[in-house]
């Protein structure tokens, strides 16, 4: 069972491998695997150059934002709007992947613990236990699509249904629009399946609080 955020991204990306979990209009479909080697390289970036504010934040709007919030609680950094901005070249940039900060993420599962504070006063065992209360009631798990709303990333509904997304090993889709009314079956990822519904954010109102 997952400790901590970190824990919680590695175990998911190692059972379900080749499983979707992340679609965006720029990069199409990432699977587990690829999420967390995405989520690494950008961490890898952070530390590259020494140790990083320990406050972090990115404000993109894209979806390189919540790829750098995991990296973030990968590191056992705390995630504010008031922290630091995530170096643009950790984003997919110059510092993306970089081999400097690969021995400092991995010397990092030494020290990321349950009491390492993450966001809004919480830490990442309270966020763990709030993610299995609320996992509960949604039934979210590794068949569920979620759409969710790309221009609504900082928002802390749409943050909180992000990582119940994870928590449950579903599939996030990050999309532009709201999507139409379906009027016929589409293909998707290779099977025929209705479009996944609109997203609700009430379940995840005053999940930071």
């Amino acid at each position: 069972m997952a400790r901590t955020l970190r824990d919680l991204l590695i175990q998911r990306a190692a059972r379900l491998q080749e499983r979707p979990a992340l679609t965006t209009p720029d990069w199409g479909t990432l699977t587990y695997a690829q999420l967390r080697n995405r989520v690494e390289g950008v961490a890898f970036g952070l530390l590259a150059e020494g140790e990083p504010s320990p406050v972090l934040y990115s404000a993109t709007g894209t979806p390189w934002d919540w790829i750098a919030e995991l990296a973030t609680a990968a590191s056992g950094l705390a995630w504010d709007p008031a922290g630091a901005r995530v170096p643009p070249e950790a984003l997919g940039g110059t510092l993306f992947n970089a081999e400097a900060g690969r021995g400092p993420y991995h010397g990092r599962e030494q020290v990321v613990r349950e009491a390492t504070p993450f966001h809004a006063g919480l830490d990442q065992g309270e966020i763990l236990l709030r993610l299995a209360r609320l996992n509960r009631p949604l039934g979210w798990d590794h068949e569920t699509t979620v759409r969710l709303p790309l221009d609504r990333l900082d928002a802390a509904e749409a943050r909180a249904a992000l990582w119940s997304a994870l928590f449950g090993g579903s599939h996030a889709m990050l999309a532009t629009a709201e999507p139409t009314p379906p009027t016929g079956w589409r293909r998707f990822l290779g099977r025929q399946e209705a479009p996944p519904p609109a997203w609700d954010p009430a379940p995840f109102r005053g999940f930071w609080d």
